[in-house]
C-alpha cells in the first residue's frame, strides 16, 4: 500500500487521473488494474484500488492509505508523535525531548518522532502524541489573554 501513495505524490498526472470526476468509473478501474500490474502491487492492493474506483471513492485513497499506515504502526507498537516549534530544534534539545516523550510510552512501544517548524507559534511547542494533544505555544497563550481582555471590556 505504500507504493501507490509514493507514486501519487511523485506523478502529477496520476493525481489528476485519480481526482478527475469526469472519467467513467469502469474506465478508471481498467486503467488502475493495468497500473497496479506495472507497479507489481499485491492482489489485495489491486482489489482495493479497483473497488474504490468502481464505487467512485478514489478521492479518498490518500486517507485510506494514511489510516492503514496508522493502524499498522499501532499494530507494531509504534506511537506517532509530532512536535511543532517556532524554530528548529538542535540535536541536543531533540534528544532531550525524545527521552521525555518516551516516558509516556509503554515498554513495548517505540516512538516515531517528527518535528515541524511554524514561526507563527512565537515560542513554546505543540505536541501531539498518540491521541493526546498539548498546545504549549506562546501564540495560544496570547490568544487566550486577548480573549480574556476583550471579554472584560
Amino acid at each position: 500500500m505504500y507504493a501507490p501513495k509514493n507514486q501519487m505524490k511523485a506523478d502529477a498526472r496520476l493525481q489528476e487521473f485519480i481526482k478527475d470526476p469526469s472519467m467513467k468509473r469502469l474506465v478508471k478501474k481498467d486503467i488502475l488494474t493495468k497500473i497496479a500490474g506495472v507497479l507489481k502491487l499485491s492482489n489485495l492492493s489491486t482489489n482495493l484500488l479497483t473497488l474504490l474506483a468502481e464505487n467512485g471513492r478514489l478521492k479518498n485513497l490518500d486517507t485510506v492509505i494514511s489510516t492503514f499506515k496508522t493502524l499498522m504502526a499501532a499494530h507494531r507498537g509504534e506511537v506517532v508523535c509530532e512536535v511543532t516549534t517556532a524554530k528548529a530544534l538542535d540535536e541536543a534539545t531533540k534528544k532531550e525531548l525524545e527521552s521525555a516523550l518516551k516516558g509516556f510510552l509503554k515498554s513495548n512501544q517505540t516512538l516515531l518522532l517528527t518535528t515541524k517548524v511554524n514561526p507563527e507559534l512565537l515560542g513554546g511547542m505543540i505536541v501531539s502524541i498518540g491521541d493526546k494533544y498539548v498546545d504549549m505555544s506562546i501564540a495560544s497563550k496570547v490568544k487566550k489573554m486577548t480573549e480574556v481582555i476583550s471579554a472584560a471590556v
